[in-house]
């Protein structure tokens, strides 16, 4: 029987074939859910799907060679001891927040007793209610905390390397505005597009640079969530799934509109 909780590494190419299973241990053992990866750096950023999640980031000894070894750190706020950034019972974090961050290495990252976050949050490691989607675009990290905020319909989060600042950029706790986003990805002029997975109808919504909100779509097919948004490289279809139903989707603009 083999452990589970590992990255693994699958070649993007229009010839598919199998490839084989590496486990990516350097990277951590936990419960992944998606990465980022700073196209200048290297670095992969990880979120881990818990109501007492951590924030991860993975530092490859050379960039683009993940099986080549690395380190693993995670999020810490600065002079805020292990801060509950989930806001459930208390505001402690505001929306337009910028809080100082350091990343802090990880000790036993292979975790056998997959207990990484509650390592990571003894030692000072700020605690997330699920986190889900994450892209990297316009400078930062962007990702989502599915059942954040005191209603728990979730907040969208932004780290910043460049300045070393995490910022709240969303907590609507209104689910006629965001209900549970899931996936998301950076449209190529600066909104975040982001794909629900809340328990009634489904839509994909989007948030502008100055946190405007609007819909982009309805799910009229079923309830099932959308997932895996993303641009074409000349950025004029947005493609994006229906879960259940296995569905893809291409979506054109005219977007500036």
């Amino acid at each position: 029987m083999r452990d589970h909780g590992y990255n693994f590494e699958v070649p993007a190419t229009t010839q598919p074939s199998l490839a084989r299973a590496v486990p990516l241990k350097a990277m951590g053992r936990f419960r992944h859910e998606a990465v980022a990866v700073d196209p200048k750096t290297g670095i992969v950023y990880q979120t881990e799907d818990l109501g007492d999640s951590a924030i991860y980031r993975f530092i490859p000894k050379t960039p683009g060679k993940l099986a080549r070894a690395g380190g693993c750190r995670r999020l810490v706020v600065r002079d805020s001891f292990s801060l509950d950034t989930r806001n459930w019972k208390e505001q402690f974090v505001k929306v337009g927040a910028k809080l100082a961050v350091s990343w802090v290495d990880l000790d036993e990252v292979e975790s056998p007793k997959n207990d990484l976050r509650l390592q990571s949050q003894a030692k000072g490691a700020a605690k997330f209610a699920r986190g889900e989607g994450m892209w990297w675009g316009s400078g930062a990290v962007f990702f989502v905390c599915t059942s954040g905020g005191k209603k728990q319909h979730g907040q969208i989060w932004k780290h910043t390397p460049a300045t070393s600042t995490l910022e709240l950029y969303a907590e609507p706790n209104d689910p006629s505005v965001i209900d549970r986003a899931d996936n998301l990805t950076v449209a190529p002029w600066g909104d975040l597009v982001l794909c629900e997975d809340g328990p009634g109808e489904q839509f994909l919504s989007g948030i502008t640079p100055k946190g405007g909100f609007y819909k982009i779509a309805r799910n009229a097919v079923s309830n099932s969530e959308f997932a895996g948004a993303t641009f074409s490289p000349d950025s004029t279809t947005l493609f994006v799934n229906i879960q259940r139903q296995g569905l893809t989707l291409a979506i054109t603009g005219p977007w500036r509109r």
